[in-house]
């Protein structure tokens, strides 16, 4: 199945939006359904253990570039959740582990899969940021996913409105935390302070980038 589409944000800026899609923590707020979303050293995850480990976590939302640089995502690193998704009469919890296959702003990749009794998916998924002429941001997403057991048999008419309205609550959670936490301001270092050269390392590891390729 392929699923895809055009999300615009309004009154923010490609840098605000890609500060906000490394952060774990806000996707994790964003994402219906989702109980937690944690780094992960491999695919073999032990889900029990990741659930008391995320029930230990006070982790909270913040628009602090440092804070967010501290846990933001990394190519090629792991990452595990569990997501409960609506579909037709069922709500399975997916046990799901994704690998963040390229980060370079503004593109963003991930591959994974997940479980739940009975149904499973595999997905391969990416995004693209761009400018738009009324001063927002669009974001360009497209997500291949092989759907197997309880879940595929409801078939694509089923499962397209589901996933349009989880990418639908999706975005629209990211620009409300956009506009509370106001992370435009807080990812623009000062030039001014002597501390410059510290300020965007930051910047630089949230945008994607090596401090020595932003030299």
């Amino acid at each position: 199945m392929n699923f895809n589409g055009t999300f615009e944000l309004e009154d923010t800026t490609v840098e605000e939006v890609w500060l906000a899609l490394s952060d774990p923590v806000l996707i994790a707020d964003s994402l219906p359904g989702c109980e937690f979303l944690l780094h992960v050293e491999s695919d073999d995850v032990d889900f029990e253990e990741l659930s008391e480990r995320a029930s230990e976590r006070e982790e909270e939302l913040t628009g602090d570039p440092e804070t967010i640089a501290e846990r933001a995502f990394r190519e090629g690193e792991w990452y595990a959740g569990l997501v409960q998704v609506s579909v037709g009469p069922v709500n399975p919890t997916f046990e799901t582990v994704v690998r963040i296959d390229e980060r370079d702003q503004p593109r963003m990749h991930a591959s994974g899969e997940g479980t739940s009794g009975d149904s499973s998916f595999e997905m391969s998924s990416g995004m693209e940021l761009h400018e738009t002429d009324d001063g927002g941001v669009a974001v360009e997403w497209e997500t291949e996913a092989d759907v197997f057991g309880k879940v595929a048999g409801m078939g694509q008419r089923v499962i397209n409105p589901v996933a349009n309205r989880i990418v639908k609550r999706f975005f629209s959670g990211v620009q409300s935390t956009l506009r509370d936490l106001q992370l435009s301001d807080a990812d623009t270092p000062d030039p001014d302070e002597d501390d410059e050269g510290e300020d965007r390392g930051i910047v630089d590891r949230l945008l994607g980038r090596s401090s020595a390729d932003s030299s």
